[in-house]
């Protein structure tokens, strides 16, 4: 009798950026600091990442981008999505999660290089970016934006506006201070 040898299919590869002491549980954390459960130590802003061309599944990214500068010609924001698309595979995505400019949360930490707003994610997709600012991409800029992801990003609201109804929601978090704590931006990978 033939023996039929088992295909156990490879783990995927998840990858934690910025993941500080506790990477997500079956994540490489990468982190610029050397904690105990860190894999990759790197500055994800200006080093080129450890992992090949389209080997990783998926990625997360939990409060880091925003320690991340695009001013003073050191566009490691830009860097981090350009390398991020280097790295996912195919149609794979990345979960980005991080504070509002109008939050506290964001004016409360020294390390906040800039503030991060709803607009940002725009500049991630490459035909709104050739169409309405080609300056950022690398077709017209060096040092510009060579990514293509497909975006979405939703508020995550102070707690007490839960109960509010959506059209007084609207209205708040786009008068009102504080009433965006964070933003969650889905980034999928396209060609």
């Amino acid at each position: 009798m033939n023996a039929v040898a088992e295909v156990v299919p490879a783990p995927l590869l998840k990858i934690d950026l910025g993941s500080g002491p506790n990477p997500l549980e079956g994540y490489e954390g990468a982190d610029s600091i050397k904690f105990d459960k860190v894999k990759h130590v790197l500055n994800i802003g200006k080093d080129r990442w450890p992992w090949p061309d389209s080997s990783v599944d998926e990625a997360y990214c939990s409060h880091v981008i925003e320690h991340l500068t695009n001013f003073n010609g050191q566009w490691e924001r830009v860097h981090f999505f350009n390398e991020l698309a280097r790295v996912l595979k195919p149609d794979a995505g990345c979960m980005l999660i991080f504070p509002h400019w109008a939050s506290s949360r964001y004016y409360g930490d020294p390390t906040h290089k800039e503030p991060m707003s709803e607009w940002f994610h725009l500049y991630l997709m490459r035909d709104w970016r050739l169409q309405n600012a080609p300056h950022a991409d690398i077709k017209h800029n060096p040092n510009g934006y060579d990514c293509n992801f497909q975006t979405v990003i939703v508020n995550i609201h102070h707690q007490q506006l839960g109960t509010r109804n959506a059209d007084y929601q609207q209205y708040a978090c786009a008068w009102y201070k504080e009433a965006i704590l964070d933003l969650r931006c889905t980034v999928i990978k396209r060609a």
